[in-house]
């Protein structure tokens, strides 16, 4: 029995009027600690400052490799009768430096603009989508795929100037661009089994495997000869790979080039729905998609398309529940046309004939061009990871911005640069949904407005243990039955 001192509490409690709780906008732009707005429908000062600054990251990085390659390596000792060093200096290059940059760096940034700015978002837009959202979208794929593009050529740059200087190997061709000193070949020995034969002129030693310092070369050209001592590893190969095996990565990520999949998680219905460019716009009932089967049929006219793929009704097409399940792994995932793999697959062979062209250039080792050429490819697959979903199941979609409170930190603790800090949720205000007012829970131009809760739903209970209703009435009338977040 409670108290008698009490009662008048829990008799004013149990007739008080229901409490009124804050609409899903409201949830989603306070702090439920302390009431404080936490983030905007938009991108932030903040978080744009946090990528100007990773631009200026990846501009001082490709200058600190600049400095490296232009400084004097270590020389290590050489052999002049080592016949790996002994190949002709080739002055006319296949693949110049020059037409190296062009093809490995301003190609896939050309490459990556005009596939942005015209594929991108692609045809799972709904109608009615304002172009603003649009071209939100373009640009933000287009930074990031420039974002990583810089950084994929950057690690490879810095890696491979910093290990040339390193280890100082000589290059194939370091003998005739040493001209060495042969007449004071006896004081430039520093190791090496050494053989004195008496019957030769005094001054001349024979041995095989005698190495000799560096200072016997005699070449006026320092920066040919620096260069003799950067063979290892490739920076042809490291640039190219880096560079266009990224733009690979990119073009088969946009244009969907995958080995086929079996997902073994949720129908496919689902899983399309969330890959669509503006998956929050596909659950207004006045918005046309494609049916639950794919929203990407094979007819595409207007008397094709069908209702939310949320409508209840869609879900039975006369089809029974096992035959959806068949349909479901076969028709799942099918090859792409090959004409697209040839497409995507292009930059990859121009990387290795890049890398190749060392070889009979006699500018590199062999294995000094296949440890460059893994520079580079750790440093595109990393790159593209970084600031992209995977190609199998990222429908060609960049990551999207930080947060706005996790811009430049996010801690112990935190899985997600995505999420808020203070509720652990995904933000609502990312570029790809560009919420407006209050009033437009589904996007600007969606027609759809929220209001606040009405007659509360038997059995939703609210965080009072109160019934708590759960839809909100639409611009059309139409109750839309969505829980609050939590």
């Amino acid at each position: 029995m409670p108290d008698d001192s009490i009662r008048p509490l829990i008799n004013a409690r149990s007739i008080s009027p229901a409490p009124t709780f804050p609409t899903r906008d409201t949830f989603d732009t306070m702090d439920l600690a302390g009431g404080n707005v936490v983030r905007k429908g938009k991108l932030s000062w903040v978080v744009a400052l946090s990528y100007a600054i990773d631009w200026i990251i990846l501009i001082a990085v490709g200058v600190v490799g600049y400095i490296l390659g232009h400084i004097t390596p270590n020389k290590r000792p050489f052999s002049l009768d080592d016949r790996n060093i002994s190949f002709p200096y080739a002055e006319k290059e296949t693949v110049p430096v020059w037409l190296a940059v062009v093809i490995s760096v301003m190609c896939p940034i050309a490459i990556i603009a005009i596939i942005c700015l015209v594929f991108v978002p692609g045809s799972t837009v709904p109608r009615g989508t304002p172009k603003s959202l649009i071209w939100q979208r373009k640009l933000w794929e287009l930074h990031q795929g420039w974002l990583g593009l810089a950084l994929s050529v950057m690690a490879a740059w810095i890696i491979t100037n910093g290990m040339k200087n390193l280890f100082g190997k000589p290059r194939p061709d370091l003998l005739d661009r040493c001209q060495p000193d042969w007449p004071n070949l006896e004081k430039y020995i520093v190791g090496g089994l050494l053989r004195l034969n008496n019957s030769l002129t005094p001054g001349h030693v024979l041995g095989p495997g005698t190495l000799v310092s560096p200072n016997i070369c005699t070449n006026p050209d320092k920066a040919v000869l620096d260069d003799g001592f950067r063979s290892y590893p490739s920076g042809h190969s490291s640039s190219a790979s880096a560079g266009l095996v990224y733009l690979s990565l990119f073009i088969a990520s946009k244009f969907a080039i995958t080995i086929p999949f079996f997902s073994t998680s949720g129908s496919s219905a689902d899983q399309e729905s969330t890959a669509a460019a503006f998956p929050s716009r596909t659950r207004i009932p006045s918005v046309k998609i494609s049916g639950p089967d794919s929203y990407e049929l094979s007819n595409r006219s207007p008397s094709a398309l069908t209702n939310s793929i949320e409508d209840p009704a869609l879900l039975s097409k006369g089809v029974t529940p096992t035959n959806r399940k068949i349909a479901a792994v076969r028709r799942q995932a099918a090859a792409p046309p090959l004409y697209l793999l040839l497409v995507a697959i292009i930059p990859f062979f121009a990387s290795v004939y890049i890398a190749g062209s060392r070889w009979w250039d006699f500018r590199h080792h062999a294995f000094d061009i296949l440890f460059g050429y893994l520079i580079g490819l750790v440093g595109a697959i990393f790159a593209f990871r970084y600031y992209h979903l995977p190609i199998s199941r990222g429908a060609g979609w960049a990551w999207g911005p930080r947060s706005h409170d996790k811009a430049f930190w996010a801690g112990v603790g935190s899985y997600s640069y995505a999420t808020s800090r203070t509720r652990g949720t995904y933000r609502s205000g990312d570029e790809e949904e560009a919420l407006g007012a209050p009033n437009e829970p589904y996007g600007r131009g969606s027609g759809m407005s929220s209001v606040a809760p009405v007659a509360p739903r038997k059995g939703a209970q609210g965080m009072d243990g109160r019934d708590e209703d759960t839809s909100y009435t639409g611009a059309s009338g139409n109750e839309i039955q969505e829980p609050h977040a939590r």
